[in-house]
């Protein structure tokens, strides 16, 4: 006799979410269990996510908690699911992801498809010149202070599916462990979850951007998950704003970060307005004066721009100092572009899009940790860096592709 199930899920779509879970990659959860394990008992393992989903008994298992660095300094706790979780998230995520995404409003650039975080530093670039006043803020605890019962709310409001709803509730109140200690949740969804990025965005479309094109039309903004700016006029109007948004904040759950928070003055020239902040960090970008040369006219004068911050440059200058490149002496030069290369071009691809210049210490650092590999691997080299830098110039003349920077035209600076 078969048995209906509460639920219609296709099984094609809980393989297709798994394969999307295979490709993000990620660590194991509380159960240890690696995608690599995961896949030896592959079919036996997403039948379960299945049938449990269709017949409405599954329950999401604990969320393992890993406390993780931040770049500005401190740290923040990430909730890392199983993989079968994580599988049974995604097949949430991407029925619902369609019916959301149609409501988002077109400045809000955070964890959305076809949008990026270099999207929204293009149009806050261009607003600077427009506007004179910029209010910088920053959520403080975002992922761990959304109250649940406005999240559901608003969930509710925009999905017929029951089965959505009632997994979403669970994953919001599934447990963590944190050091063999079990911690209850009553607010809050796990940053790391699958679901998270996609409900955050969802309550703040509500708390953050909704609001602020109904109470203040003609004031432009952007926001990228729980960072955003918005453009004033006047300091005044900017002072208002301000006190109007931690209001709001406050009124659903949140909390502004005072450390991250401020109005900041944009003016090209640097004798003017005194007294006020002049620069702003913005999605691994600091705003300031930079001088740089008008492509019409030709002349060089300050104009308000966006270049790579300094704590994303010692983020990189750290992760190179780890990578220990001049004691690979065992590796080729051919090998060791191979090795670092996705790195190199990924901090080009985000960091050197504006700004260029900004991002040469970078390249003037890889350069020399390849000088002092040189030093290292051939005796004719040994304490003999001009040497070693000027067999490194020829390879780069010669091989202008061996390494990404090297292709992207910053090859200079060995010395």
């Amino acid at each position: 006799m078969w048995v209906t199930k509460p639920f219609t899920i296709s099984k094609q779509l809980v393989l297709e979410a798994y394969k999307r879970v295979k490709s993000n990659g990620g660590s194991a959860g509380i159960d240890a269990e690696s995608i690599e394990g995961f896949e030896i008992n592959l079919k036996s393992n997403l039948y379960k996510v299945w049938n449990r989903m269709s017949s409405g008994s599954y329950f999401p298992p604990a969320v393992k908690a890993v406390t993780i660095p931040k770049k500005q300094g401190g740290t923040r706790t990430l909730g890392i699911p199983t993989v079968s979780d994580r599988v049974a998230q995604m097949v949430v995520k991407m029925v619902l992801e369609p019916e959301l995404e149609p409501i988002f409003l077109e400045d809000s650039y955070g964890y959305r498809p076809g949008k990026s975080a270099l999207d929204a530093i293009a149009v806050t670039r261009k607003r600077c010149w427009k506007y004179l006043w910029v209010i910088e803020f920053d959520i403080k605890g975002l992922f761990d202070n959304i109250p649940h019962d406005l999240m559901m709310t608003a969930l509710k409001r925009h999905t017929k599916d029951k089965w959505v709803i009632l997994y979403t509730e669970r994953w919001l109140k599934a447990p963590m462990i944190k050091d063999g200690e079990t911690i209850l949740r009553n607010k809050g969804t796990p940053q790391g979850g699958v679901i998270s990025p996609l409900l955050s965005n969802l309550f703040l479309h509500y708390v953050f951007d909704v609001w602020l094109t109904i109470k203040h039309q003609n004031i432009p903004w952007s926001r990228y998950a729980d960072d955003g700016v918005l453009h004033c006029k006047t300091n005044k109007q900017a002072q208002y704003v301000m006190n109007q948004l931690k209001q709001r904040f406050a009124e659903c759950g949140l909390e502004m970060n005072s450390d991250k928070s401020r109005i900041v003055c944009c003016s090209n020239t640097e004798q003017s307005w005194t007294g006020n902040l002049r620069s702003f960090d913005y999605l691994g970008y600091t705003f300031r004066v930079r001088r740089s040369m008008n492509s019409k006219t030709g002349k060089i004068s300050g104009n308000f721009l966006p270049g790579v911050s300094k704590s994303s440059l010692n983020s990189m200058r750290l992760k190179i100092r780890k990578l220990k490149i001049h004691r690979w002496t065992n590796c080729s030069i051919q090998e060791i572009s191979y090795k670092i290369n996705p790195i190199i071009q990924g901090w080009i691809n985000y960091y050197a899009k504006f700004s260029r210049t900004s991002f040469y210490s970078i390249c003037r650092q890889i350069n020399m940790k390849l000088v002092k590999w040189a030093m290292n691997k051939y005796k004719t080299l040994a304490k003999h860096k001009v040497r070693a830098i000027k067999f490194l110039e020829r390879i780069s003349e010669n091989s202008r592709d061996l390494f990404a920077h090297w292709k992207a035209g910053m090859v200079r600076s060995f010395v």
